[in-house]
């Protein structure tokens, strides 16, 4: 694990927390809009978390990468991160070999390693210990899916399940536990917390997913799950965009309603958050309100074929930000508001083993990927041994 020097904690503002406040917002809008509503001791890590998920995606994503290019650098920049190896041996190599498909603010990203871990090592070791975690699940997962990805999609809901929680749900984990950590009264609900984060990793990533799907077949790769597809007679292999049928459409209506049962377990793990932390309360509620919002411009234009065509408007946003400030604080105010602001979207009842009482080591679906639920069966058989001989 890395050390903690707390060399640019406190109220002292260095190189590394200037030029993550810098780029932040060049590679996120919505995270550049969502993070400074944190408290300043969260933000810096939640950001600084963002950057160190944002440079594992640039590296899974690079095209011209083949699959072991790809495990070796992600290897390595998680190396880097844990301070195994030098981060400036790491963003030499990778970042001169990014293409043009790589954004210009990625490219700095990742040359910026050794800047971006400053800060990190200025984290408590919590707060390191948490980022580390879900950086080492995120890369190991987003390389089994991507080096399977094709026009075929996932072959079921459960394996969505699965890459939703590889490349979200284990981000929801951590802010929990960076969370927790910050709030002591959390304590209690940690447990619960973790399970609903995973849901609400899912929901926002499934979200992504549907409006992005054209953008994501364009670069050879389908995130949709086969199975539903099929009930309804289509075969994702040969989808195309402008030349969708009611198949098709019956079964986008049916993944947008299980996003919906997933972002209602956000407002649930909102509602927990304790009403003195109205900015941690905003975080989550601005994240679920505009995904809810594009739900209902994806229910409303089934037959899209760009997702510039469901993006909601500025104004849409203006509007989740002015309502959620004047309701945070009552939680029969911000129920109302979702109910209000989903009305008419389908509801999917979620998979029975979303609702399957489980230690947060075994949550679905984390239970069903094979490297975790081993590590996790490990951990549990430790914990047990060690209580058994205090």
């Amino acid at each position: 694990m890395i050390e903690s020097h707390n060399a640019t904690a406190g109220t002292g503002r260095g190189e590394a927390d200037t030029y993550q406040d810098a780029i932040l917002p060049k590679v996120s809008r919505t995270f550049a809009l969502t993070i400074p509503q944190l408290p300043p001791e969260l933000r810096r890590a939640v950001a600084n978390a963002y950057l160190l998920c944002r440079i594992a995606d640039t590296i899974e994503d690079e095209p011209v990468f083949s699959a072991e290019q790809k495990r070796a650098f992600e290897n390595a920049f998680v190396d880097a991160v844990t301070g195994d190896v030098d981060p400036q041996e790491v963003a030499d190599e990778v970042a001169p070999l990014l293409s043009s498909s790589t954004l210009d603010a990625e490219r700095d990203l990742m040359k910026q390693l050794p800047l971006v871990l400053e800060v990190t090592r200025s984290l408590s070791l919590p707060q390191q210990a948490s980022i580390v975690k879900c950086l080492r699940i995120m890369s190991h997962g987003m390389h089994d899916f991507q080096r399977k990805a094709g026009l075929h999609g996932l072959p079921t809901l459960h394996d969505l399940d699965r890459y939703c929680y590889c490349v979200a749900g284990v981000v929801g984990e951590m802010l929990t536990e960076l969370f927790v950590d910050f709030e002591p009264l959390l304590a209690p609900h940690r447990n619960t917390m973790l399970r609903l984060a995973v849901s609400f990793g899912q929901g926002l990533q499934m979200v992504n997913i549907l409006k992005d799907q054209w953008e994501d077949r364009a670069r050879g790769a389908c995130w949709l799950p086969q199975d539903m597809f099929a009930r309804h007679g289509v075969k994702l292999a040969s989808l195309q965009a402008g030349k969708q049928n009611a198949g098709y459409a019956a079964t986008m209506s049916e993944l947008v309603g299980v996003a919906h049962a997933h972002l209602r377990q956000a407002l649930e793990y909102t509602l927990l958050i304790p009403t003195k932390h109205a900015g941690i309360r905003r975080f989550c509620l601005w994240a679920t309100g505009m995904a809810v919002l594009t739900l209902r411009k994806l229910q409303q234009n089934l037959d899209f074929s760009a997702g510039t065509q469901v993006k909601i408007s500025r104004k849409d946003v203006a509007r989740t930000i002015l309502m959620t400030r004047l309701l945070c604080k009552s939680n029969a105010g911000l129920r109302w508001l979702f109910s209000v602001t989903a009305r008419g979207l389908p509801l999917t009842p979620l998979a029975t083993e979303w609702s399957e009482p489980s230690t947060p080591a075994r949550t679905w679906p984390k239970r069903s990927i094979p490297h975790i639920a081993d590590a996790a069966a490990w951990r549990e058989s430790a914990d047990v041994e060690e209580a058994r001989h205090r």
